[in-house]
């Protein structure tokens, strides 16, 4: 007797951990949309920082647990859209940029146009960290400024200028600057340190401990100018080694490796 008829399609669905952490990524950036919104700036830039670490940690915990998905990575892709590409875009917007409407000889639509150009660059560096990922793998350098990166800038800028008490409108002129140059640099191709490689999991010299140990009580002294200073140094020192070091440039991917 033939064994009864057994549905031999894959069982469909998600892995709920590292999604469950993305989806904490997302969340962090639709507060931070909420509270910029609010005026509430400080709470909006710590909740891209909370975004920022569950960002860093989602993929790490599925290649542990052996979770990785191709569903992860897009949910993954679209969740960092929504904290570091249009929660940031807006809350620049919302603390400075949007004082640009008050000069009519601008067009009054200055402001909001830089504020898409960060957004839509975000979308761009994503979309080419997608492709060239797919193609070599992405165990590499970046190219182009990591959009988490890109928003740590703009929103520990935002941080540490609110908590000094500075007015968005006294510092037109450099969020302007700042937003542009960030948002030119994330579609550059311009090659940045990746830290990928990081065996968290190893041993470390003893000194080599308390050197991390000892950067973590720094940054806890003062976080939203310490981690501004760190972010923004990590930001200037693609184009400082592309200029002395000759690094820069995409890879070049032949035609029997492109992706049909």
């Amino acid at each position: 007797m033939d064994e009864p008829h057994r549905d031999r399609t894959p069982r469909k669905g998600i892995y709920v951990l590292p999604n469950l952490i993305t989806t904490a990524t997302l969340f962090g950036g639709f507060y931070a949309i909420v509270a910029a919104l609010s005026g509430r700036f400080s709470e909006a830039a710590l909740a891209i920082l909370v975004a920022m670490v569950a960002d860093a940690l989602d993929g790490r915990i599925a290649r542990l647990t052996n979770t990785a998905s191709d569903f992860g990575k897009e949910y993954d892709s679209l969740s960092d859209m929504v904290a570091f590409g249009v929660a940031t875009g807006v809350l620049i917007y919302a603390y400075s940029l949007h004082h640009l409407g008050e000069y009519a000889w601008l067009g009054g639509k200055l402001g909001w146009v830089i504020a898409f150009a960060f957004v839509a660059c975000t979308a761009l560096r994503l979309a080419r960290f997608n492709v060239l990922t797919s193609i070599s793998g992405g165990t590499g350098d970046f190219f182009g400024l990591p959009s988490p990166s890109a928003a740590a800038v703009i929103v520990f800028y935002v941080w540490s200028a609110h908590s000094w008490g500075l007015s968005g409108e006294s510092l037109l002129v450099v969020s302007m600057i700042l937003t542009l140059g960030i948002a030119l640099l994330m579609v550059s191709s311009i090659r940045f340190p990746s830290f990928k490689k990081l065996d968290l999991t190893g041993r470390v010299r003893f000194v080599s401990f308390v050197m991390v140990v000892g950067a973590l009580a720094l940054v806890m002294i003062d976080p939203p100018r310490i981690l501004f200073i760190l972010f923004f140094a990590y930001a200037i020192s693609g184009p400082i080694l592309a200029l002395y070091g000759g690094r820069g440039g995409l890879p070049v991917v032949g035609k029997s490796r492109r992706k049909e």
